[in-house]
């Protein structure tokens, strides 16, 4: 029983997508450059929970995501500082209880969750979308890279 458990944990691990942050993302792209897939969500979006349970879960994306891109999920609306290149990011508060990240708002050109923006090997934007990508749209994304 525990050979089981112990390969499915292996199997599974093998096969997640190479998520990264922004912190270290730059430091990857020094070792191998590859086009960044950049998934924006917040907590209260349900299209956002539904794409990690159906699009990021699905093994086929997940192992395309991992052969042709670095992948960053990263929540809109994060309390953390981040240093990217070469200029530091932050929260913003918007209202009483509101606000967003100052990277979300660099990596988008609308308040629209989820979002998912495609950078180059530059930082280039170069694809963003604002709505649900199922896996089947997601593996044609990934194959056009």
């Amino acid at each position: 029983m525990l050979g089981v458990v112990l390969f499915c944990t292996i199997w599974t691990s093998s096969v997640q997508a190479q998520e990264v942050t922004f912190s270290t993302l730059e430091k990857k792209m020094q070792e191998q450059e590859k086009p960044i897939v950049v998934f924006l969500h917040t907590n209260w979006c349900n299209y956002c929970a539904l794409m990690e349970k159906k699009t990021f879960s699905n093994t086929a994306v997940q192992e395309a995501l991992k052969d042709k891109a670095y992948f960053v999920s990263f929540d809109a609306e994060s309390k953390e500082k981040i240093q990217f290149k070469g200029k530091a990011f932050e929260y913003r508060k918007k209202g009483l209880q509101s606000g967003v990240h100052e990277l979300a708002e660099a990596l988008t050109s609308q308040n629209a969750y989820p979002a998912l923006v495609i950078l180059n090997k530059n930082y280039e934007i170069i694809y963003q979308h604002y709505a649900y990508v199922g896996p089947k749209e997601m593996l044609q994304l990934l194959k056009a890279l």
